[in-house]
């Protein structure tokens, strides 16, 4: 409760470091926000490319939607997969990057790490917003899903943002966490259903993998993205359940590490 009182006392610093960041993000690019919905289409079209063309993956059908586009099924796999990823890159480097500030002022450094997510979150509801649009066009009931889309969102921030708050502090003692994330990342990014159909692993695996790749955080999260936006329908109660359960544990844990070491950044820096 003490970590919870020093991050609402330093709200304004919060407040003002999202600014920051926002503000600098695209700063002198001629195109400007528009690259945040520019990168995941450029990823979905090459995707497209090799795996709907190349490969010859077909999309489930939606259900009830009954679209079938390989595009808007990766789209819906990619937006999530991004905010979860940009929150954990950005978020491992937030002390390093801000090593002067850490040393000569006092205040709560969680700030630094919070302000990245919400800082992501602007981002992601503007690509979300995009999906939306595109499959409300597309034929997806997604009106009526609208605010399930929204929890999850705030779920997955939560989430990310604990294993965000870890890599954290965990990279001012340990200086190759950053490469070591990057291999997990894509070891990550794989085991998650992003671009490809999870019904492909049936009877590949053994069941105990099955169930391990099944209840993937990030993979339940995909899931329930889907269902609310290609398929138009509400995800699994169980899904639900499961993801409260998870971004939980995520920020307790998150929180609970990083008061443990933060003492200790200063020196260390």
């Amino acid at each position: 409760m003490q970590q919870i009182r020093e991050i609402a006392a330093s709200r304004n610093l919060l407040w003002n470091l999202t600014l920051r960041e926002l503000r600098s993000k695209y700063r002198r690019s001629v195109l400007g926000w528009s690259w945040s919905l520019l990168n995941p289409l450029a990823q979905m079209a090459i995707y497209t490319f090799v795996f709907g063309l190349l490969f010859g993956a077909k999309a489930p059908v939606g259900d009830p939607s009954g679209i079938t586009t390989y595009g808007l099924y990766l789209l819906t796999g990619i937006i999530p997969w991004g905010f979860f990823a940009l929150i954990c890159s950005v978020g491992l480097q937030s002390i390093l990057s801000n090593t002067n500030l850490v040393r000569k002022v006092a205040f709560a450094r969680e700030s630094l790490v919070l302000s990245q997510v919400l800082f992501c979150f602007v981002q992601f509801s503007i690509e979300m917003s995009l999906v939306c649009l595109v499959l409300l066009i597309a034929g997806s009931a997604i009106l009526p899903w609208l605010p399930m889309t929204l929890l999850l969102m705030v779920l997955m921030a939560c989430f990310a943002g604990g294993i965000a708050l870890v890599l954290s502090v965990s990279a001012v003692f340990f200086r190759d966490l950053p490469y070591l994330w990057t291999i997990i990342n894509q070891l990550w990014f794989f085991a998650t259903p992003v671009i490809y159909d999870p019904k492909i692993i049936e009877g590949k695996v053994s069941a105990f993998v099955e169930d391990i790749l099944y209840w993937n955080p990030t993979a339940v999260f995909i899931r329930a993205f889907r269902a609310t936006t290609y398929h138009g329908t509400a995800p699994k109660l169980q899904d639900i359940g499961a993801l409260v359960v998870a971004a939980a544990i995520s920020l307790i844990i998150g929180l609970a590490t990083f008061n443990k070491l933060k003492r200790r950044l200063a020196e260390e820096l």
